[in-house]
């Protein structure tokens, strides 16, 4: 049986064409903002075994991300299989570390979720406990990190060790918050200026801190094991928390620039430049570049097998 509105058809076409298009050009002016001399060079003086370690940490983080998701199937009481959800997964990180979390994180979810078969309601509550999940996760860690003044702040930064620690204090006191909140709400119903929504059980606030806490802190290991060995664990997580929310505030594609500049502005009097420049763009091709490039494929994948499930007979 023929659509009765065969141009909203030809309308989804055409955009899903002229997203896969802007995928690529954003592929490739990625790659012209890449110095592959560099990343040449950088990669032939590892050892395969560093390169290995640095590959299976980034899976490990994409997999430990798939974690939130998974957590969240609980949160959401909906059954997709644990496959699609690790996979709806990896494929918004990949695209929302790469082009924002508003396109990326929100709205691959709603379009891929929506695509196997969840309701509105249920594709909110998933994206709600996610995005909580990761930065509940960085409150977590940036502030104890930031109590403890673990961080060295260059000199001519304003908010000085003091204010960073003040700073510290308040993330702390937010996540206790938030865990004295969903321990008090007993999974009732809040509602908040015309919005509902339920705060999570205590057991799955705990586990949305530990999963995040744990990614950030693997996502900071790929980088310190592309190091100097004299550098100090705790300056580079300090240095990629401090990047992750300067690169949400500047709003440019992937950070590029952003998180250079903030761990020269961190490490620079301690790592020679060409050395920490060379370690943030091996780690920006295991951790950004190669999931995009496996995202846009696995997206597009999704997208035709999705349309031949809704319209068999226009295969044939």
């Amino acid at each position: 049986m023929r659509s009765r509105h065969p141009y909203w058809k030809r309308i989804g076409r055409i955009a899903f064409v002229a997203f896969l298009a802007t995928v690529a050009v954003l592929l490739a002016l990625y790659a012209r903002s890449v110095d592959w001399a560099a990343v040449t060079a950088a990669i032939a003086g590892y050892s395969a075994g560093e390169l290995s370690i640095a590959a299976a940490l980034a899976l490990l983080s994409y997999l430990i991300y798939g974690g939130y998701d998974l957590a969240a199937r609980a949160y959401a009481h909906h059954a997709l299989s644990t496959r699609r959800v690790m996979l709806i997964a990896a494929i918004s990180y990949a695209f929302a570390l790469n082009i924002g979390a508003v396109v990326g994180s929100a709205g691959f979810r709603y379009r891929l979720y929506s695509r196997s078969g969840l309701s509105m309601g249920s594709i909110n509550r998933i994206v709600a406990f996610s995005v909580s999940s990761n930065w509940l996760g960085y409150l977590l860690l940036a502030g104890a990190l930031f109590v403890t003044r673990s961080v060295a702040l260059p000199a001519d930064w304003k908010i000085g060790a003091t204010g960073l620690q003040a700073l510290g204090l308040a993330m702390l006191a937010a996540v206790l918050a938030y865990l004295i909140a969903c321990g008090w709400s007993h999974g009732r119903i809040l509602h908040v200026r015309g919005h509902h929504f339920r705060l999570p059980s205590p057991r799955l606030a705990l586990l949305q801190l530990a999963l995040a806490a744990i990614n950030w802190s693997v996502m900071a290991a790929i980088v310190y094991l592309l190091l100097p060995p004299q550098i100090d664990y705790t300056m580079v997580l300090g240095a990629l928390l401090l990047a992750a929310v300067a690169t949400a505030i500047a709003h440019i594609p992937a950070g590029i620039g952003v998180l250079e500049a903030v761990f020269l502005a961190l490490l620079g009097a301690t790592v020679a430049q060409p050395q920490l420049v060379a370690a943030l763009l091996v780690y920006r091709a295991f951790y950004y570049l190669g999931p995009l490039i496996a995202a846009t494929a696995s997206y597009a994948a999704f997208e035709a097998k999705s349309r031949r499930i809704a319209h068999p007979a226009n295969d044939s």
